[in-house]
């Protein structure tokens, strides 16, 4: 079954669409985001479909991931499946194949009959006859040059930064042909302050940073990105065992809480929590940031009452005996952001192919760090001194979600952190909207326009492509927080609704 002259166009203009991802820089005019309605704890990503599986759908009709009849039932049932492809041959295999299979089977039930009739290992021969799979592979997975080689990449010693921390140890950077030198940092300040600096080429950041660093709010005004989320949940809020009995916000008039910075998902949800139950974190309780290497040791020395802090400190607080988990920050909103890995946008369209290898190393690892049977392993990679500097037994409790909460019992709950790489332009959308509530960010904001710009999904999701993965059809959701639904295309109703809030 030669292949035809029209089909060998669809063929090459599926190659040059996807070869051009290898040395991609930034898309010029982003997609317009669309908005989609998941179900609380959804994440649409799923392996790289299969072309010889006459079960699966190569067609621009029904879901992305081919198993389902329409978009809608793949979100009802998508999971995180980053299942590590084989080798980087057999990603660049898949998706030259697919375009093979497409361009000669334009429906499906051609396709399927094809295969059903020979089998998948006879098609794949014959198909290899009229058309070269091997060498467009080979012409496919031959990126272009990294720029540049020797990397250096802030951190903060928390969980949040497995992806960013393990891709070292386990080599993923290596993978991908980089050699990154990842840092360990003091504080958020630093590490703002030695990417804008350039002494970093790009950083554990918490995510609304890039936001305001591109905003000019707390900095000067740098176009900065957020390409991948490092981590989903995985916060708590941690009280001093004195506290135990006053587990109602509303006996917390007066107390001290940290914070790990001013622009952090910690201090929006502290503030969006403590006001939901008639506090106004401004006249009723005292928010400070302070470092959260050095929280625990604040809490231990009754500087402050509690904290919404990152792990390993809430679960360190309770293996130290000083604190109690009140609750997890996935009580307050399942599926919120913590950490992103970021970059400036000058480091993203001057060295395009440095980039991109350094974003897959990054989705590669995140990817691996959701599958919970890796969780232990991981443990054991980042606990060293040089890294997050844990016992092996705390970080094990957070990883694996079985923990004792300090008031005596053993918890179990495999969400309490996960890792999923794609940058919701929703999210990005939500944390302006606490920056305006809070009185940090005044004026007109033009929230999709900042999200596009910073909150890189279009370009991600290229990116995981190419590397075999699924990412969602949509790059911006809905999602609901204490219980109220957050609408990304209505962000002025949403701001308004709140009684409490900083007056402008």
């Amino acid at each position: 079954m030669p292949v035809g002259k029209n089909a060998r166009k669809s063929i090459r203009y599926a190659l040059i669409k996807y070869r051009s991802l290898a040395g991609m820089g930034i898309a010029n005019t982003p997609a317009t985001p669309v908005r989609v309605r998941a179900k609380k704890g959804d994440v649409a990503m799923s392996t790289f479909d299969n072309p010889f599986d006459p079960s699966r759908r190569l067609s621009s009709t029904g879901c992305s991931c081919g198993r389902h009849v329409s978009e809608a039932d793949h979100q009802r049932d998508a999971q995180l499946q980053c299942a590590p492809v084989d080798s980087e041959e057999k990603r660049y295999e898949g998706v030259v194949a697919s375009a093979v299979m497409r361009a000669m089977f334009p429906k499906d039930a051609g396709r399927r009959a094809f295969l059903q009739s020979l089998g998948a290992s006879t098609a794949l021969a014959a198909v290899s006859q009229f058309f070269p799979l091997k060498t467009a592979t080979e012409l496919f997975a031959a990126a272009g040059p990294i720029e540049k080689k020797d990397l250096k990449v802030g951190f903060i010693p928390i969980t949040c930064a497995t992806p960013i921390i393990m891709a070292k140890p386990m080599g993923f950077y290596e993978k991908h042909g980089l050699n990154v030198d990842v840092i360990k940092t003091a504080g958020w300040a630093v590490i703002r302050d030695k990417t804008l600096n350039k002494e970093y080429d790009a950083a554990h950041m918490l995510s609304p940073m890039p936001l305001a660093i591109s905003l000019g709010v707390g900095s000067n005004a740098i176009p900065y990105t957020a390409p991948a989320i490092e981590n989903i949940n995985g916060q708590a809020i941690t009280l001093a065992i004195k506290h135990k009995d006053k587990r109602d916000p509303k006996d917390w008039k007066g107390f001290k809480f940290a914070v790990p910075f001013d622009y952090s998902i910690h201090n929006y949800l502290l503030r969006y929590y403590v006001a939901e139950h008639g506090l106004d974190p401004d006249q009723d309780i005292q928010i400070r940031a302070v470092p959260p290497p050095e929280m625990v040791a604040n809490l231990r020395a009754d500087n402050i009452d509690g904290f919404l802090g990152p792990d390993p400190m809430n679960q360190r607080a309770v293996y130290d005996g000083v604190g109690f988990i009140h609750l997890l920050s996935k009580e307050l909103w399942n599926g919120h952001p913590c950490c992103v890995f970021a970059a400036s946008k000058e480091f993203v369209t001057q060295t395009p192919n440095t980039y991109a290898a350094l974003l897959k190393g990054i989705i590669d690892a995140t990817a691996f760090a959701h599958k919970p049977e890796n969780r232990k392993q991981i443990a054991e990679a980042i606990a060293p001194a040089n890294y997050i500097n844990q016992p092996v037994t705390v970080l094990e409790q957070i990883l694996t979600g079985t923990f004792a909460d300090g008031l005596g019992n053993v918890k179990t709950d495999a969400n309490r952190v996960d890792f999923d790489p794609f940058p919701w332009q929703s999210f990005a959308v939500w944390i302006m909207t606490q920056m305006k509530r809070w009185g940090q960010l005044k004026g007109d904001v033009d929230y999709n326009k900042v999200a596009q710009e910073v909150y890189l999904a279009t370009d991600t999701a290229k990116l995981m492509k190419e590397m075999g993965l699924t990412p969602p059809t949509a790059t911006s959701k809905t999602f609901v927080v204490m219980g109220k639904t957050f609408d990304p295309s209505k962000p002025e109703d949403y701001l308004k609704s709140f009684k409490i809030k900083k007056a402008v």
